[in-house]
C-alpha cells in the first residue's frame, strides 16, 4: 500500500472516517464539529476546509477563520504548514489542542511571526451534569429588539479579551451582523438591570454533543458579586438540560479569578488549548 505524503484536503466521501475522528475527543473537537455536521466536508458549504493526514487521519486540521490542527504529531504538523504556506495568511487566529497548535506554530512563525499573543496554557473545561451553583434566574435569552443594548456589552467583552475593538476599521457592521446572528439563534445569554447588561455570555459552537460556551462578561461595576459565576450556571443549564449537550469552555490560564468561578459551577478540565492571536 502507498503511504500517503502531505496533508490532503478531505472531500464528502472521508466524512465517516473524519466524523469518527471528531467523535474521539467531542469536548476538543467542538468548534469543528459544529461545522461538518451540519455542512458536509465540501469547502462551499463549510466555509473552510479539513485538511486530513495519514491513510487512518492520524492528523486532522481546520482552515477558515480560525486554523484549528485537532490531531497529529510532529510529521502531520509539518504537512499542515507546508499546506498553509502555499497560500496567504486568511485566518485571524490559530487556536485548538495545546500540543498541536505549539507544534503549528513552530512551523509557521518564521513566515508569518511575530505574533500579536501567544496563550499558551488555556484550561478546556466541561460539565456535564447539574452545575453545583444556583443558575441565576434573571438570566434569559437576548430578545432581537434587545440588539442596540447588548451590543456595547458584546463590545466591551471582545475589547477586553482580545485586546482589539471588533468595531474599529471599518469592522462594525460585520461584528453587529455576527451579534444579531447569535441573538436569532437563541445563543446570546445576558441579565439587564434597568436597561443595561450586567452579564452576557454566549454559545457559540455547537455540535450534536457540546456547546461551547464563550465571551462571558460582567460589568466593571458588578464584579467579584457571583454574578459572573451564577450566570455561566444558567447558560450551561440551558445545555446541559435544555438542548442535551454538554457544556464546555476554555478559559486563560492567567485568569485566576474566572477558573475560580468556573470550577465553582462544576467545570472540571478536560484538556488544555493554546490560542495564538494575529
Amino acid at each position: 500500500m502507498l503511504k500517503l505524503v502531505g496533508a490532503r484536503l478531505l472531500e464528502d466521501r472521508d466524512a465517516v472516517q473524519v466524523r469518527a475522528a471528531l467523535a474521539r475527543d467531542p469536548v476538543a473537537a467542538c468548534m469543528v464539529a459544529s461545522r461538518v455536521e451540519p455542512a458536509g466536508l465540501r469547502p462551499s458549504r463549510l466555509g473552510g476546509e479539513v485538511w486530513g493526514y495519514g491513510s487512518r487521519l492520524d492528523g486532522l486540521c481546520f482552515s477558515g477563520v480560525n486554523l484549528i490542527p485537532l490531531s497529529g504529531g510532529p510529521d502531520a504538523m509539518r504537512a499542515f504548514a507546508d499546506r498553509v504556506l502555499r497560500r496567504r495568511r486568511v485566518c485571524s487566529s490559530l487556536v485548538g489542542p495545546a500540543e498541536q497548535v505549539l507544534a503549528l506554530w513552530d512551523e509557521l512563525a518564521a513566515q508569518w511571526g511575530p505574533a500579536r499573543e501567544v496563550r499558551e496554557q488555556q484550561p478546556l473545561m466541561v460539565l456535564s451534569g447539574d452545575p453545583a451553583v444556583r443558575p441565576d434566574p434573571l438570566v434569559r435569552q437576548v430578545r432581537p429588539e434587545e440588539l442596540d443594548r447588548y451590543l456595547p456589552a458584546a463590545v466591551a467583552m471582545f475589547t477586553e479579551e482580545v485586546g482589539v475593538d471588533p468595531s474599529r476599521d471599518g469592522g462594525a457592521a460585520g461584528y453587529r451582523a455576527r451579534v444579531a446572528e447569535l441573538i436569532a439563534a437563541g445563543r446570546a445569554f445576558a441579565r439587564f438591570e434597568h436597561g443595561e447588561v450586567v452579564f452576557k455570555a454566549e454559545i457559540g459552537a455547537m455540535s450534536q454533543a457540546v456547546g461551547q460556551i464563550q465571551g462571558v462578561w460582567v460589568h466593571p461595576d458588578k464584579r467579584s458579586s457571583g454574578l459572573g459565576t451564577a450566570g455561566t450556571a444558567a447558560v450551561a443549564d440551558h445545555l446541559v438540560r435544555g438542548l442535551g449537550r454538554a457544556a464546555s469552555l476554555y478559559v486563560n490560564g492567567f485568569n485566576i479569578a474566572a477558573r475560580v468561578a468556573y470550577g465553582k459551577v462544576g467545570f472540571q478540565q478536560a484538556g488544555t488549548f493554546s490560542t495564538v492571536l494575529f
